[in-house]
């Protein structure tokens, strides 16, 4: 047998379908004798009601749209536990899909998210253009979370990406080290800030910039750490995009057969529990991704219920975790070349 539906019911229970529907929206237009034939008709056929067909009905939408950006980065999974558990606390249920870090991809995922009328959209690490999601607030409330943005009608959670790569070229400089590399985050979100605060860190310290194009992701930092052994191998330290870019990058060294932070010093960013990890145990910048999470559900529901009209940018500071990859450099210098290397994703 399949599954039961309404109609069913109706016929178990001796009524329409439509008095079942009433039932089920637990209208009080159905007398106590009706409503409790039809629950029990339903106990017995174990009937469930389709919950989106509800929603839709009622026209009163408890459900919430969410884009993934990477789900194979835990600093997203971090992200949407804050989330479920703001809108849980607030009735609402989660609707997920993931983008694949791919704009194609985030184009037909809000288009499908949409399709199923959310009450709104919480997009996590979007890279679509800002034009994509100021049509998705034409139709559904929308709040961004890592990604700036400056359309009156979204609403963003970041963190200060510049004072981050900042934080960290410091630390790095703090130690002595000199020839500081940058392995960025490509077309990711907040990777062009990182790369601000880093170049406007370097120039602080006197210090030429060396960037390798990469990408959040452990094969990037593999790539990007190969790229710069192969171009500019006396450097002493590395600035990842994030922390999957950092573990990538460590293990290319380790297999070239560099000890961090011996030879080299590494730091990542957003400080994800694979950075706690005791082997890993790696120097990072701090995001707080929960409360960045409870937070996108908190502005999504004043637009929802009309509590504010005016875009708000939620912008938290960034703090750095020191642990066990980095270290003074073994020797020092005083200069070296600039690098910009693209890297293939």
């Amino acid at each position: 047998m399949g599954r039961a539906t309404m109609e069913d019911v109706a016929l178990r229970a001796g009524v329409s379908r439509s008095l079942v529907s009433l039932v089920m929206r637990d209208s009080p237009r159905v007398s106590s004798a009706r409503r409790a034939a039809v629950v029990a008709a339903a106990t017995e056929l174990g009937y469930r009601p389709h919950a989106l067909a509800r929603q839709l009905a009622s026209r009163d939408s408890t459900v919430l749209g969410v884009l993934v950006s990477d789900l194979h980065n835990q600093f997203f999974a971090d992200l949407v536990d804050g989330v479920d558990q703001a809108a849980h606390e607030q009735g609402f249920s989660l609707l997920l899909q993931t983008g694949q870090r791919r704009v194609a991809r985030e184009e037909q995922v809000i288009d499908t998210l949409l399709s199923f009328s959310p009450a709104g959209l919480i997009l996590l690490g979007p890279v679509v253009a800002t034009r994509v999601m100021a049509g998705a607030a034409r139709q559904s409330p929308v709040v961004a979370v890592t990604r700036s943005c400056r359309h009156p009608d979204i609403d963003t959670v970041t963190d200060d990406s510049e004072a981050g790569a900042r934080l960290a070229v410091a630390h790095l400089a703090g130690l002595g080290h000199r020839r500081i590399a940058h392995l960025d985050g490509g077309n990711g979100a907040q990777a062009a800030l990182r790369r601000r605060g880093y170049r406007a860190a370097m120039a602080e310290f006197g210090l030429p910039p060396l960037i390798v194009r990469s990408e959040y992701t452990e094969k990037g930092g593999v790539l990007g750490a190969r790229a710069l052994l192969g171009h500019a191998p006396a450097t002493t330290a590395l600035f990842c995009a994030n922390d999957l870019n950092a573990v990538g990058a460590i293990a290319e060294l380790e297999d070239s057969g560099m000890q961090v932070p011996a030879h080299m010093s590494v730091v990542g960013y957003d400080n994800t529990a694979l950075a706690a990890l005791r082997h890993v145990s790696l120097t990072t910048v701090h995001q707080p991704r929960h409360e960045m999470g409870r937070l996108a559900v908190q502005l999504l529901l004043e637009r929802i219920r009309g509590n504010r009209e005016t875009v708000a940018r939620l912008q938290l500071e960034p703090s750095l975790v020191v642990r066990e990859t980095t270290a003074r450099p073994r020797h020092t210098a005083s200069s070296t070349p600039s690098l910009e290397t693209e890297v293939p994703a």
